[in-house]
């Protein structure tokens, strides 16, 4: 019995016979199970973080620069599997998230008015090469050299908000639960991605999400206090 590429067979005739699915049975279940669920739960990651901004007509605190990056390495994340040939499951919320990651640069783009020469630069040339990069149209090498330059490039979109973060000792606009899911996301990645084989630089990079977006949970969490204060303090005044 296999739907959407999980085989359930294995687990209910364990359970018809009374006993409980093997580990070697129930680990690719749970694997393509928890790969479903994160592609669920990233068509709304970033919604958290788009509704704020909107709601507050502002982007103080994020930094455009580790926004556009994440633009990039979801990209490149994303042609690289799709090219490889994995399982939809181990990869799925790359394509919600890319889109999502495109929507939240547009929105800070409008709340950034007016953008200098240079941001639209980068984003005529994202749009002139991202088609082919995600067509796989591109000499093997490359791709591959691609690839290992994307677990950087996320690396380095998280510095400068973690940068900034630090210096202003406050988040801003950073959205606490957009933050929890991609932290929880990674981290649930690096089990599936294991179960399902993927090459060693995939498991890296979910490895370096935990790291990355776990800090600046931890900045939301620690900075959110003292945030937390002023507020009634003004409200006392």
């Amino acid at each position: 019995m296999d739907y959407l590429g999980i085989d359930l067979s294995c687990a209910i005739g364990s359970l018809k016979n009374g006993s409980f699915p093997p580990q070697d049975c129930l680990l690719p279940l749970i694997s393509k199970l928890l790969g479903y669920a994160i592609v669920a739960a990233s068509t709304t990651v970033k919604l958290p973080q788009i509704m704020k901004i909107l709601k507050h007509r502002s982007v103080r605190g994020l930094s455009l620069a580790a926004f556009e990056l994440e633009v990039v390495g979801y990209t490149i994340a994303l042609a690289y599997c799709l090219h490889t040939g994995l399982p939809f499951s181990a990869y799925g919320e790359l394509v919600f998230l890319l889109i999502q990651a495109i929507i939240l640069v547009a929105i800070i783009y409008y709340f950034s008015q007016p953008l200098g020469f240079s941001t639209w630069g980068r984003a005529l040339l994202f749009c002139a090469i991202a088609p082919t990069v995600l067509a796989g149209r591109i000499d093997p090498f490359l791709f591959e050299a691609l690839y290992a330059s994307q677990h950087a490039i996320f690396f380095f979109a998280r510095v400068p908000q973690i940068w900034k973060n630090f210096s202003n000792k406050s988040t801003g606009e950073l959205s606490f639960l957009t933050c929890l899911m991609n932290t929880a996301g990674s981290l649930v990645r690096v089990f599936t991605s294991i179960q399902e084989k993927a090459p060693p630089s995939v498991v890296a990079g979910s490895v370096l999400g935990i790291l990355t977006n776990g800090t600046i949970l931890s900045q939301i969490i620690i900075y959110s206090k003292p945030q937390v204060e002023k507020e009634k303090e003004k409200k006392a005044e």
